[in-house]
């Protein structure tokens, strides 16, 4: 029997499917329980529903404080009255991703045969998972919800991924699609990225096989120094000269540095500080098999896969409009990329526009202030809407 936890709209959510979920690797995960947050109100005709999918490191917190950092949502200046994506006019839905670690199935969520594993969690035991297994798990939660059909996807990064994989697992749940900042597979260096995280993960002393809980630690010098390098990949050079450039860190209340000779291994530039706070930051909020499994899924994506490796097959026939959004100075997921997505939906005749934002803000330019992409957003949503005849 499946159930779900309805609280005030915004809060935290939760619903758990009692039968499980068979995953791609072959293995039925049971019972999975899925975290997730709404916002505004579904109509009547249960016709006004937004699914937004977040990045690798996001949650389901889009529009409100978040409980462990108490810093605001992660699309807070996206979402709401009368925001590009409008409460007063859709209902919002967004879930933390099967693997994850806010409330969803994931590595730090204890074993139900408990009896053979006492009250561990399950660590690196955990089933592999893909970006269609999370997509699934959406798509219970989306049904569970008395929705049968969403008016939109929206997603950037990894969540873009995700909205993706929706067009081809789920082509008739949706009237319109926006894939941002993303790609339709995980490219040879992007993977690479990946599994220099990984192994600066493993290679730290707390790792401790990935039972690091069992020893009251979590390795947290390899899941910082993980985030600092992926941290570097969502942005710019420009961004980064703009922001930091060749400064030299102040002492503090602003104190110039002192005289004498500088630590080799003290912070030294502007950017080092930076960083270590993004790394020292992110081990507080997020799990290390957490990150180890969703990076994975990451790598194995690749929509054209099932379909002998041509990407057009993958949208035949595709009833979704879509909105391609690229970001002119993101090198993680580039432009040329989206554009070869574009050239597949073309091919396969699907109705679709494609908008490359000019912008020095790298891959992280949507979580960003860029006005033109909030136009785009606004623009295409409500353009759909009324031709949908969504009031």
């Amino acid at each position: 029997m499946n159930s779900t936890t309805p609280l005030a709209v915004g809060e935290h959510r939760h619903a758990r499917f009692a039968e499980g979920l068979e995953l791609d690797c072959g293995v039925t995960l049971a019972p999975v329980d899925v975290a997730y947050c709404t916002y505004g109100q579904l109509s009547e005709r249960c016709d006004n529903a937004i699914l937004l999918c977040h990045a690798f490191t996001g949650d389901q917190y889009v529009a409100e404080k978040h409980p462990l950092t108490g810093k605001p949502g992660w699309w807070e200046r996206m979402v709401g009255p009368g925001k590009p994506i409008d409460t007063d006019r859709f209902f919002v839905i967004c879930s933390n991703v099967l693997g994850g670690c806010m409330g969803s199935t994931g590595p730090r969520s204890v074993r139900e045969d408990a009896q053979a594993h006492g009250q561990d969690p399950w660590g690196t035991d955990f089933p592999p998972i893909t970006i269609r297994d999370m997509v699934r798990a959406q798509y219970k939660l989306v049904r569970s919800l008395g929705i049968d059909r969403l008016f939109a996807v929206v997603g950037g990064s990894m969540g873009g991924m995700q909205v993706l994989e929706w067009t081809v697992t789920y082509p008739h749940m949706m009237l319109a699609a926006m894939p941002i900042a993303t790609a339709p597979f995980h490219s040879a260096q992007n993977i690479a990225f990946n599994e220099v995280g990984r192994q600066a993960i493993i290679a730290d002393p707390d790792w401790h096989a990935g039972c690091y809980w069992r020893e009251g630690v979590v390795p947290a010098r390899g899941l910082a120094v993980a985030r600092m390098m992926a941290h570097i990949t969502y942005l710019s050079e420009e961004a980064l000269t703009r922001k930091f450039g060749r400064r030299v860190r102040q002492g503090p209340a602003g104190a110039p540095r002192p005289e004498g000779p500088v630590s080799l291994f003290g912070d030294i530039f502007e950017v080092e500080s930076y960083l270590r706070y993004q790394g020292s930051s992110f081990v507080r909020r997020f799990d290390a098999n957490s990150y180890l499994s969703i990076t994975r899924a990451m790598d194995w994506f690749d929509i054209a896969a099932d379909h002998e490796g041509e990407l057009t097959a993958a949208f035949a026939g595709t009833p979704v409009r879509f909105c391609v959004v690229s970001f002119s100075s993101d090198w993680l997921f580039p432009t040329s990329t989206s554009r070869a997505l574009v050239r597949a939906l073309n091919q396969a005749a699907a109705n679709v526009s494609f908008v490359e934002i000019e912008t020095d803000k790298g891959h992280d330019a949507f979580l960003l202030d860029e006005p033109d992409f909030d136009r785009t957003v606004r623009g295409f949503l409500c353009g759909v809407a009324e031709h949908a005849g969504l009031h």
